[in-house]
């Protein structure tokens, strides 16, 4: 009896780790840093996969049980693959605690930026926030064109994923749309 326990728990450890792959994958296009901006730098990485996660936890907040639990376990182990990169980066074991608080608030913070955006519907507000977190363009008022592209990509993104169910979450992974197809696409999406 205890072994098939075990065996369940691999299992969905399994399914997170294939999860994750794919949104790292999704995460990893290249049309996103050749085409719509996003800086090919640790940072731009970093915003990019950040992004990715975000959109699939914003469905599985709207699935039933057990997606909380799913979710959870996906950003424990994003948290902790970034834990790894620092590590790999060079950061000693007295600054990863750190910077992992500092990761995780920017995670969070942009989370609610982007949701709250995308509920509204407010595309002027989706560009302002991708301009500044993920294009790094500070100061702006209105967003900068760069950022049209990707909140057409995010706003595209998201309304793929809602067609999703948990099980096609885990099976199939995430629907992303291709990146490449948003490069010059203006603020209609």
């Amino acid at each position: 009896m205890i072994a098939r326990f075990f065996r369940r728990e691999d299992a969905r450890r399994r399914l997170i780790e294939t999860l994750h792959l794919r949104i790292n994958e999704a995460s990893r296009a290249p049309a996103l840093y050749t085409g719509l901006g996003v800086p090919d730098s640790v940072e731009g990485r970093f915003e990019a996969l950040c992004l990715h996660v975000i959109l699939v936890l914003r469905r599985m907040r709207a699935l039933p049980e057990p997606a909380a639990d799913v979710a959870q376990d996906l950003v424990n182990a994003v948290f902790l693959q970034l834990d790894a990169a620092l590590r790999e980066l060079g950061v000693g074991d007295f600054g990863v605690p750190k910077r992992m608080k500092k990761l995780g608030a920017a995670f969070y913070g942009r989370a609610e930026g982007y949701d709250a955006a995308l509920d509204a519907g407010d595309v002027a507000a989706l560009q302002a926030a991708l301009a500044r977190n993920v294009l790094g363009q500070d100061g702006a008022e209105h967003a900068p064109a760069e950022a049209a592209g990707l909140a057409a990509y995010v706003r595209a993104a998201a309304a793929a994923l809602e067609g999703s169910d948990l099980d096609g979450l885990l099976e199939a992974g995430p629907r992303f749309p291709e990146p490449a197809g948003f490069i010059d696409s203006g603020v209609s999406a």
